[in-house]
């Protein structure tokens, strides 16, 4: 019998402590603001990660322009080296042609 009692008891003054102490309510002024204000938060957040993003993308693209830009480097070692070795080739080419052309020759001895 007393644990009804202190059942319904407990719930009494739960029920008037809510009662006494009401969530406020907002006019619909007051919500539109607080609505304005959370819109207004939201489009920071989103144009911060917006910029942020942006940033990273700049950043790779760097990036990558740096890498192909050390890559067309290497191309133009390559072409040059492949010229280089193309002069020496005819170079020698000339030289075994001349050689032979001399060797060819008949020579005359002069007399003594």
């Amino acid at each position: 019998m007393l644990m009804p009692l202190i059942l319904i008891s407990s719930v009494y003054f739960a029920v008037a402590n809510a009662a006494e102490s009401p969530k406020p309510k907002l006019t619909l002024e007051q919500r539109a603001d607080k609505a304005r204000i959370d819109s207004q938060r939201l489009e920071q957040a989103q144009l911060e990660k917006a910029r942020q993003a942006t940033k990273e993308t700049a950043e790779r693209e760097d990036k990558i322009k740096q890498q192909s830009q050390t890559n067309d480097w290497e191309a133009q070692q390559k072409l040059k080296a492949q010229k280089q070795f193309d002069e020496r080739e005819s170079r020698e080419q000339k030289y075994l042609r001349e050689a032979k052309e001399a060797a060819a020759k008949e020579r005359k001895i002069p007399k003594p």
